[in-house]
């Protein structure tokens, strides 16, 4: 997965409380199990004003104009403004993914679902719990100010204002860890890879009829 360091990105505000995984990626599109390609249906509900369907090229579909993520102002954004349990419902792993393939790096929101919580240092993004009155004055400054821009700091763990301001935020050691390298679970197992032959290589010495139908 892609590694996070430092992210200086466009905010995208989604104003709104309890953002479910259906409402990130509607259920139709969950019969795939690749993790790319589900960018142009992120909040695909939301985005058009018609029903999407897997493999429907989007290009020619309606657009909702009201929706941030198709105002010219939000155009590239990689951080997304969120209000408080973002992810909750279901626990899709293709929410992130959407997310992720639609080029979105950080969401920060007051609290966030779990299982969405984990999800999303499982595949690289990064999700920031900030005060809810932080999370307001965002919100207050995204509005006020065209093309306004974050810098997201995992290595300090702060995020910090056009204006100057600085909030730190918590991230747990090893996930901060694994951002920064790039690391999902794939990743650690193969960096114990030459272990975890050499573990195999002793066991078929010590008991080798285990291994007799192994070829």
């Amino acid at each position: 997965m892609k590694a996070f360091q430092i992210e200086q990105g466009i905010v995208a505000p989604i104003d709104r409380a309890n953002v479910d995984t259906d409402m990130i990626i509607p259920k139709q599109f969950l019969k795939s199990i690749l993790r790319s390609g589900f960018g142009p249906n992120l909040f695909d509900e939301l985005r058009y004003l018609d029903k999407g369907e897997p493999g429907q090229d989007c290009s020619a579909r309606p657009l909702n104009m009201d929706f941030v993520l198709n105002q010219a102002r939000y155009a590239g954004t990689s951080i997304l403004l969120a209000r408080k349990n973002f992810g909750c419902g279901s626990s899709r792993e293709h929410a992130p993914w959407a997310l992720d393939d639609f080029g979105i790096r950080c969401v920060i929101a007051p609290s966030f679902a779990d299982i969405f919580f984990n999800n999303c240092f499982n595949n690289g993004l990064l999700p920031i719990v900030l005060d809810e009155a932080i999370v307001d004055d965002l919100f207050a400054r995204v509005a006020a100010n065209e093309g306004y821009q974050l810098t997201i700091n995992l290595p300090e763990q702060c995020v910090t204002t056009p204006e100057g301001n600085s909030y730190s935020f918590e991230v747990d050691a090893n996930r901060k860890h694994r951002l920064l390298n790039g690391l999902d679970d794939i990743g650690i197992t193969l960096n114990s890879a030459d272990a975890i032959k050499t573990y195999e290589q002793k066991w078929r010495q010590q008991s080798p009829w285990l291994f007799d139908s192994i070829k």
